[in-house]
Formats: structure tokens, sequence, C-alpha cells
């Protein structure tokens, strides 16, 4: 074959430090969401949906074959830290966790994931961010050490 093509759809998912709450403000959240799309689309991993709260992101989107996965998640949170320290001084001891998770999406279960995802203002009303996280890695077969995931 002389081409090479993917299709590789993830869903990525990082809080903020200790999980604070700034993203409080919907205009500074939705701006952020568009930001965060517009990093996805620079680094050739094109959005199909941004999301989250106060605390935290959801990214769902297709991953390129030509970037690693850590360097996607730096060029995301770094960048868009930066970017969050330019909305004013209220922001500039903004920082996003160190860690992640990032989960494979068949494509069968886009339209579902991505309805989770542009649902979440609804979701968190019941769920914490941190049940929230136990209840991905457990689907998706992963076990995390409570001791190192919740910076």
């Amino acid at each position: 074959m002389s081409q090479s093509l993917a299709r590789v759809v993830v869903h990525i998912v990082f809080s903020t430090k200790y999980r604070r709450a700034w993203l409080t403000d919907k205009l500074v959240q939705d701006e952020l969401h568009k930001y965060l799309a517009q990093i996805l689309i620079r680094v050739g991993c094109p959005p199909i949906v941004v999301g989250g709260v106060a605390d935290h992101v959801h990214i769902l989107c297709n991953l390129s074959r030509k970037i690693a996965i850590m360097d996607l998640l730096e060029e995301i949170k770094s960048s868009s830290s930066k970017w969050m320290k330019t909305k004013g001084k209220d922001f500039q001891d903004f920082y996003w966790q160190g860690g992640y998770g990032i989960f494979s999406v068949s494509e069968s279960n886009v339209p579902e994931v991505s309805e989770y995802i542009a649902t979440q203002e609804e979701h968190h009303k019941t769920f914490t961010f941190q049940d929230e996280f136990r209840s991905l890695c457990r689907k998706h077969g992963i076990e995390i050490d409570e001791r190192y995931v919740w910076d």
C-alpha cells in the first residue's frame, strides 16, 4: 500500500491542578475550549468535541499518526496553560494537573462519547471528577494508584 491511513479516535481527560475550580466563568471556559480546539487543529488532531466543567476538560479528537501521545498532551497542556495566564491577574497561578487519561473510542461509540462530553454540566451535578475518572479507568481496564493520580 503506497498510502498510510489512520482513524484513531481518543477521549482525553485532565483536570486543573488539585482540581481547583478555575473555569467557573462560562465565557472563559468557552474560550478555553475553543483555544484547545485550535491547538488540536494546529497539531493535526482534528477535534470532534471539547468540553468540561470548572475543574477539568474532556477532548474527543482524531489522533494524528504523526504525533506521539505524550507530545500531544504536552502541547495541549503547556500552550493552554500559558494562554490562560493571559486572561488576567486572577489566572496567573493557573496550572493543569501533571497527568492525564487518554482512552480509545471505537467509531460506533463516537456519538455517545460526544454527547457525554457535551453534557458535562449535567453529569457533574451528581458525580465528582474523581468518581468520573475512576469509572473511565475501570471501563477501559486501567488500574490506578490513588496515591499518585490526584495532583
